[in-house]
C-alpha cells in the first residue's frame, strides 16, 4: 500500500516562496506519475502539477506555469513543489497524489491521497 505524506504548508506573506515535500512510501515509486492539488476554501479541488516516474517529465495547470515547479527525488521517494510569488489565491490546502494521468494542461487523479497541507497567504 503506497502512503503519501505532506509537509511544509505555513501561513506565508504575498510574495513569498514556499517549497512543499510529499514523501511516498511503497514499492516501485519510480513507476508512477506523482502531482499536486489544491483546494482553496469555497472552491473546487484543482490540479496544480504532476510529474512522471522515470523520465521526470512535469507538466502544470496553464495558470500556476511560470511561478510553480515540480521535481522529484526518486532516490529520496520525494516530490516537490516549489511556489514563489505566492498571492492570497493560492490559499488552499495541497494534497499530494498518486498515480495521476495527464493530458496537457488537465490531469485526473489517481486513487491515492496524502492528507495534506495548508498554506496561508496573507499579510
Amino acid at each position: 500500500q503506497v502512503r503519501l505524506v505532506e509537509s511544509g504548508g505555513r501561513l506565508v506573506r504575498p510574495g513569498g516562496s514556499l517549497r512543499l515535500s510529499c514523501v511516498a512510501s511503497g514499492r516501485n515509486f519510480d513507476r508512477y506519475t506523482l502531482g499536486w492539488f489544491r483546494q482553496g476554501p469555497g472552491k473546487d479541488r484543482e490540479f496544480v502539477a504532476a510529474i512522471t516516474g522515470n523520465q521526470n517529465v512535469p507538466y502544470y495547470s496553464n495558470n500556476l506555469r511560470g511561478r510553480f515547479t515540480i521535481s522529484r527525488d526518486n532516490a529520496k521517494n520525494t516530490i516537490y513543489l516549489q511556489m514563489n510569488d505566492l498571492n492570497p489565491d493560492d490559499t488552499a490546502i495541497y494534497y499530494c497524489n498518486g498515480g495521476v494521468a495527464v493530458l496537457g494542461s488537465t490531469a485526473t487523479p489517481g486513487s491515492v491521497w496524502g492528507q495534506g497541507t495548508q498554506v496561508t497567504v496573507s499579510s
